[in-house]
């Protein structure tokens, strides 16, 4: 028998739309909550959510964006927020890419994570992949300098060109230097995908670039 998705919110509605932020400004849309968003930090496909919920909670200071393409994500993602002290955390349906074309401007974000995005593995869909050379350029002028870009994956393929895509953006510098990536990072939450990757025994890659200073 199959579940049906409950839609109604027990508690405050975080989600916004494109249209809201466009017309309202991310500091109206933080103000009830007396949250500043001058210096964002926003995760890119938050899948389950409980990464998103997990820096939101630790930095409850700090104002944090979820960008999902999934509706049915994030409307899961929003029942769960609803029943948390969370004014910190809003939730946006949208693509990576249409976020940071009409959503964030720049030098507004201090740190961008993409955890495990698809990695589109069949030749004819590389083009889907989310990291490509336009949208990293974008990603880093989004980011205030001395920002943060944290990216995973767990697939072989896609790591090589996920490295090469960072190394050959000039606007950004690699915070694990000479390392081009670690396979571990001490204290890092993991998802609920990570974990059940590792237990697969997949080779995990995470990434740490800076926007440069000057």
């Amino acid at each position: 028998m199959t579940r049906r998705l409950k839609h109604d919110i027990p508690g405050p509605d975080r989600r916004v739309t494109v249209e809201e932020v466009k017309e309202k400004g991310w500091t109206a849309i933080f103000a009830p909550d007396e949250v500043s968003p001058a210096s964002m930090v926003v995760e890119i496909g938050f899948g389950r959510g409980e990464f998103l919920l997990d820096l939101a909670t630790r930095s409850p200071e700090r104002a944090h964006v979820g960008i999902e393409v999934s509706t049915k994500r994030v409307l899961k993602m929003a029942r769960r927020v609803a029943r948390l002290p969370l004014g910190n955390l809003r939730l946006a349906c949208t693509s990576g890419e249409q976020a940071l074309e009409e959503l964030l401007a720049p030098a507004s974000v201090s740190a961008f994570w993409i955890n495990f995005p698809d990695p589109w593995p069949k030749k004819r869909h590389l083009r889907r992949r989310l990291v490509q050379p336009a949208f990293v350029t974008r990603l880093a002028d989004r980011l205030e300098p001395g920002g943060d870009l944290h990216v995973a994956t767990d697939h072989a393929d896609y790591a090589e060109q996920i490295d090469e895509v960072l190394a050959g953006e000039t606007a950004l510098e690699n915070a694990f230097a000479p390392h081009r990536f670690l396979r571990e990072v001490p204290d890092r939450l993991p998802t609920a995908y990570e974990l059940e990757w590792r237990a697969e025994g997949r080779p995990l890659h995470f990434w740490h670039y800076r926007r440069r200073r000057s």
